[in-house]
């Protein structure tokens, strides 16, 4: 077993291209396991052909990000800036953008979304391989939305639900700006429970999630700022997890640097220190945690 699990990682999207392999056994080398999260068709499979070439450690989620539910320009202040030291633009599984000629790994500063339709038949053929440990991300993200973005969402979040239900796995849930019109879709249409990825609601919204049993999982943003610190010292240890979001949102003291998955220490340490409690008895029970709900 390892002693660290990155649980929301995204090491399938493009801009991993140079050294993928590298990063996921520099990962698995520092005892860390790895859950890649696909954002719609392409970066989904690619997550599974990946899984499939570890014999463990690493594992798969597979739907559609809300954000790509329709075409639409996303930013650097949308996607959880990670430094202003790049300027180099790469893909999210999307539309390829300019890229400059070096060689070393740097990370996304925007991309356009072609905007797709969910496909359960697509998704229903990857969710057979055993190395899917849930579907998502889905969700609802409302930074930038008109009413009929919201309504496309809506359809396809509800849709990957009942794909959820019927393969009785977990839920990935991206949430932005919008806790309140997902809790209700939650409570009428999910059997199923899963994980609210990079939680950044208030207590009560908190409250919500954990009355329906959803785990909650923080990034290395709990690093530089003490937005989170009331919401993680006062949820049980075991309704939280760890994730980079990797490329995004890299922790101290890698700020400035592309995010990996190994870097996912970084905010166990700092959730046990909220907390007030041995960072090794918090990272065992943050991995029991993932274990729990993805069934590994």
């Amino acid at each position: 077993m390892p002693k660290y699990i990155d649980i929301h990682s995204h090491v399938n999207f493009q801009t991993f291209d140079a050294d993928r392999d590298v990063v996921i056994k520099r990962a698995l080398d520092n005892d860390t396991w790895v859950i890649n999260v696909g954002t719609q068709m392409d970066t989904s499979r690619a997550a599974v052909e990946m899984a499939n070439q570890y014999p463990e450690g690493v594992y798969a989620i597979v739907g559609l990000h809300p954000i790509h539910t329709g075409a639409s320009y996303h930013d650097e202040k949308e996607l959880g800036t990670i430094g202003k030291e790049s300027t180099r633009l790469v893909d999210v599984g999307d539309v390829a953008l300019p890229r400059t000629k070096s060689a070393s790994p740097t990370f996304t500063t925007g991309f356009t979304s072609r905007g797709e339709s969910f496909d359960k038949n697509y998704y229903r053929e990857l969710l057979k391989n055993k190395k899917v440990v849930g579907i998502g991300e889905c969700g609802l993200d409302y930074y930038h939305c008109t009413p009929e973005s919201i309504s496309k969402q809506k359809e396809a979040f509800i849709q990957q639900i009942e794909l959820a239900n019927e393969f009785n796995k977990p839920l990935m849930l991206h949430i932005r700006s919008a806790y309140k019109d997902a809790l209700e879709i939650l409570k009428v249409h999910a059997r199923v429970k899963g994980n609210v990825h990079f939680f950044a609601g208030t207590w009560q919204e908190t409250k919500a999630f954990l009355d329906l049993g959803f785990t909650l999982s923080f990034t290395g943003v709990i690093t530089f700022t003490h937005d989170y610190d009331e919401v993680i010292r006062n949820t049980p240890l075991d309704m939280i997890m760890s994730e980079t979001d990797s490329p995004y949102v890299t922790p101290v003291p890698y700020r400035g640097k592309r995010n990996e998955p190994s870097y996912v220490q970084e905010v166990v340490k700092k959730i046990a220190e909220i907390k007030n409690l041995p960072e090794n008895e918090v990272a065992k029970i943050l991995l029991s945690n993932a274990k729990r709900v993805f069934t590994l």
